[in-house]
């Protein structure tokens, strides 16, 4: 796990004048693009079945600070006690038409010395020319991209890697997996992704339409909450992980200036504290950028 080169390298700073911003060309209007947004979809397994077998010190996570789908995999991999078995780092929090770059603020990357983010794609298919995304899972014995499929890489975290993880927390149990799948769902449409349609609205019909979809599934949440102190009852699950990466962000960034809902996340009864309830554990704050002191407030949930 040691630094490639003796002096870090970084990219050069920020020039959306020289690069342009991140987007055109490299997102659906790649031409001729016709594959999945997140087209490297490998997964680990305990065997070795699929060509990447779960072991300590083989595999790296690329994440990035200020991306609520990185952050999810930071958080999994912190609560199953992984730190000594999936290395990570962290790319710059600013892009420009290069996409995710290695500066100083954020380290250089630790494995390869690369300073763009699109290197390791370039090293996994030569000639890539879709979207460049965190988090990545690396493979540092094929020199490859494993996957860039945010959702399959926190399961594979949450259950590949049993040998050395906690045994104390299944984040994705058998008896609880179509629930979870469920809930997983409808909270990726309704909230993850609801709350950016929202900001990308081209007209005010269509954010009304899309703001009324975020609040009631918040409702919806705060409701179920009442009743259990996580969402599928009283330990935490996958689901739980991908909501908070939302709520952690949207009093501060999609709720600003009430563009979503007249009612900020401390207004919800349940949904507060069982937002601050989380916020406790490391894995959740160590991986989170500092949040107001009221998130530290007592959340008034038992434990």
């Amino acid at each position: 796990m040691s630094i490639t080169t003796q002096t870090p390298v970084y990219a050069t700073p920020v020039d959306h004048a020289a690069y342009g911003h991140y987007g055109p060309g490299r997102l659906h209007l790649s031409p001729g693009w016709n594959r999945p947004l997140y087209p490297f979809q490998g997964r680990i397994t305990a065997d070795g079945s699929s060509g990447f077998r779960a072991e300590p010190g083989r595999y790296h996570l690329y994440v990035a600070w200020v991306c609520p789908y990185a952050h999810r995999a930071a958080i999994v991999r912190k609560l199953k006690g992984l730190e000594d078995v999936v290395s990570l780092s962290y790319v710059d929090d600013e892009r420009d038409g290069r996409g995710w770059a290695f500066r100083e603020r954020r380290g250089p990357d630790p494995v390869n010395g690369f300073t763009l983010l699109e290197q390791a794609y370039e090293a996994t298919e030569e000639g890539y020319g879709g979207h460049i995304s965190v988090p990545v899972l690396w493979d540092r014995q094929s020199r490859r991209i494993v996957s860039n499929n945010f959702p399959d890489i926190t399961i594979d975290l949450a259950t590949r890697f049993e040998q050395w993880a906690d045994p104390s927390l299944d984040l994705y149990p058998d008896a609880l997996r179509p629930e979870i799948n469920k809930l997983n769902g409808w909270i990726y449409y309704d909230i993850n992704a609801g709350v950016s349609r929202v900001a990308r609205a081209a007209t005010e019909d269509d954010r009304e339409q899309e703001r009324h979809r975020v609040v009631a599934a918040l409702e919806r949440l705060d409701e179920r909450l009442a009743e259990q102190r996580f969402l599928t009852g009283d330990t935490i699950t996958e689901a739980d992980v991908r909501l908070w990466v939302t709520l952690a962000r949207f009093d501060r960034e999609y709720n600003r200036g009430h563009l979503i809902s007249e009612r900020e996340l401390t207004d919800f009864a349940y949904l507060w504290p069982y937002a601050r309830d989380l916020y406790q554990r490391p894995a959740f704050r160590e991986t989170t950028e500092s949040l107001p002191a009221a998130w530290d407030a007592p959340h008034g949930r038992g434990r």
